[in-house]
């Protein structure tokens, strides 16, 4: 006998696939949080429900699994948290198993592993209006009875899907549970063959609207077209969607920054908040448009079924390189940030395969990255249209390219030094083709928009304040006739290590702003803004926009060498503190910020001396 206590926690569990987070979301909507387990990298959701009769319910939103017997670190946190194992979080009072109905072949084995456990379960057939759509019909009462457990109906994606299943949480006070003995693998597939004998008529395995558009994008010729298309488009709408709304934001700064300015007398208070804090913070958020349109597609293709197939797509080219298909997910992650994307290898069962993803993937072209690459193009690229195109949006797209390139030429590199050089099938599964669901996405984009808020409001101010400080402190001496910059802590620094970085063309400004850019990349922004408002000859100089200021004091030769700097440069401690944790190895983290850098170096040599010679000087 198993009593649900006055406030208990309840947790969402299922297969990866089954709309477990879009019910997490329909349950909890705004009322959610989103930190990581004690001590690993695991994502952690949890959210706030309301029962009709008023009882208040923690839910927990727990990594996906297919198995108890865990192949993968989310999946062994999942197995502990819920035989309350795991340090520092309590068992779960009630298992809410979330099933797709579309595909109870596969998703009723978990179930039979939970109802072993003799915990409190309900399990919740969702995607319910899709099996019937495909004509599945499903004996919820004789599936009850077979299970032993509560069945309930749910549609996640629809606002009262969950009406089902709020009404057994706010009806139930006391579950009974039978004790199951645990079954072999061989006995599991019985079981579920029985179920499905008894309970279920389905017409078809798949969907034919899925095998239809499977012949096509899963083509080896036109599949592999329509996935460029698709991210080419994506890097397209980057520049073309968030103009507008960029120039809205830089304007309210510029505004915000002239208020406070006029509001203050001179003095080093003054400049703080001014050419310190709002010209750096705001050289920041005004690139949160392009970064949100990134995660918008990413999340888009994720909820749509079709990551998945992009990766079975790409399975033999990467193999090819050195990687698997199931890498084509971590390393499209790494476009938005490389912690997450590396954090997403824990889904590569193959240790060589996931170690080489790791590897690779702060070659991706991060969200930090654009705010440089958007100052440099716009200064640098003219803005116009070839034919249907953005001029600008085609370089950017050529920078994502090289990344691309080169993380796939290392890994190739890298294919050479392993012992092991045997092939390892690519075994995943390939979920319905759902249209994306505007709330789950809108959720997502609010959850990496405050993500990237705190990180500004929080590292980059710190990092800001200090550097502030460094380019204001001490002041220059009496009589000097240069800029006071030049006199202070950070203008010394810069100088000193131009002696190393002027061959490949960056001035003492540039070495400045790398040095934050280290904790950041995207601090490098508003590094600069800080450095040239800071150095600048008077006030009107001071109030410039940062772009017209570099495109008249930089060479196109130094603008190109330090955007191909930042494809290649590790300027970011989180990636590899990110990558130690992953791999617990410093010495895999030495080598990884040891060949990016060099990468970096040569790179930017390279390109710096062709265009130099190129009379780009």
């Amino acid at each position: 006998m198993n009593a649900i206590t006055a406030s208990p926690r309840i947790a969402l569990v299922g297969n990866p696939n089954c709309g477990k987070t879009a019910l997490f979301n329909l349950l909890t909507g705004s009322r959610q949080k989103v930190a990581n387990y004690a001590g690993v990298t695991v994502e952690r959701k949890e959210g706030r429900l309301r029962l009709p009769a008023g009882h208040e319910l923690t839910v927990l939103d727990l990594p996906g699994a297919y198995s108890l017997n865990a192949a993968s670190l989310d999946e062994a946190v999942t197995r502990d948290l819920i035989r309350g194992f795991y340090p520092g979080e309590p068992a779960p009072d009630l298992l809410v198993c979330v099933v797709d109905a579309t595909n109870l072949r596969l998703h009723l084995r978990f179930v039979l592993e939970l109802r072993a456990l003799g915990k409190p379960m309900i399990v919740a057939l969702n995607m319910i209006d899709a099996s019937r759509k495909r004509g599945i019909a499903i004996d919820v009462e004789a599936l009850q009875r077979e299970l032993g457990v509560p069945v309930v109906e749910t549609v996640a994606v629809h606002r009262h899907g969950a009406r089902a299943l709020l009404e057994r949480l706010d009806a139930t006070t006391e579950l009974t549970m039978e004790r199951h003995a645990p079954l072999a693998d061989d006995a599991l597939h019985e079981e579920v063959r029985r179920l499905l004998t008894l309970a279920v008529e389905m017409p078809r395995r798949t969907a034919a609207i899925d095998d239809a558009l499977d012949r096509w994008l899963l083509h080896p010729l036109f599949g592999l077209l329509v996935l460029g298309v698709v991210m080419f488009l994506m890097f397209q709408a980057v520049y073309a969607w968030a103009t507008p709304m960029m120039d809205g934001i830089e304007a309210a700064t510029t505004w915000f920054g002239q208020v406070v300015g006029n509001a203050m007398t001179e003095g080093p208070l003054r400049s703080l908040l001014v050419d310190g804090v709002i010209a750096g913070i705001g050289g920041v958020i005004v690139f949160l448009p392009q970064i949100l349109i990134l995660f918008l597609f990413i999340l888009a293709l994720e909820e749509s079924g079709y990551l998945p197939r992009a990766a079975f797509l790409l399975d033999r080219m990467m193999a090819a390189a050195g990687l698997s298909g199931r890498s084509f997910i971590p390393l499209l992650s790494s476009f938005a940030c490389a912690v997450p994307g590396i954090m997403s290898t824990r889904s590569i069962q193959d240790p060589r395969d996931r170690l080489a993803t790791i590897l690779v993937a702060p070659l991706m072209t991060c969200s930090a990255r654009l705010p440089v690459y958007a100052l440099l193009i716009g200064a640098f690229v003219p803005k116009k249209d070839i034919g249907w195109f953005n001029q600008q949006g085609l370089v950017l797209f050529g920078l994502y390219a090289a990344g691309i390139l080169s993380a796939l030429a290392v890994a190739w590199t890298m294919k050479f030094w392993r012992r092991d050089k045997s092939e390892h099938p690519l075994l995943m599964e390939l979920p319905s083709y759902r249209v994306p669901h505007l709330r789950d996405i809108a959720i997502g984009l609010w959850e990496r928009a405050m993500i990237f808020l705190k990180r500004v409001g929080g590292i980059i101010l710190a990092l800001t304040i200090l550097l502030w400080f460094l380019l204001s402190f001490p002041g220059a001496p009496a009589g000097a006739t240069g800029p006071a910059i030049d006199y202070s802590f950070a203008g010394r620094i810069g100088h000193v290590m131009t002696a190393v970085f002027a061959v490949i063309g960056f001035n003492w400004q540039i070495c400045i702003a790398l040095i934050p850019g280290m904790a950041a990349r995207e601090v490098v922004v508003s590094s600069l803004a800080t450095v040239y408002a800071l150095s600048a000859v008077n006030d009107d100089a001071a109030a410039q926009a940062l772009s017209p200021i570099i495109q008249s004091q930089w060479s196109l030769a130094t603008a190109l060498s330090l955007l191909v700097w930042f494809i290649y440069a590790p300027q970011c401690v989180s990636t590899l503190a990110t990558i130690k944790r992953e791999t617990h190895s410093w010495k895999q983290t030495a080598f990884a910020a040891g060949y990016l850098f060099g990468l970096a170096f040569l790179a930017s040599f390279v390109t710096y001396r062709i265009a130099l010679a190129f009379g780009a000087g």
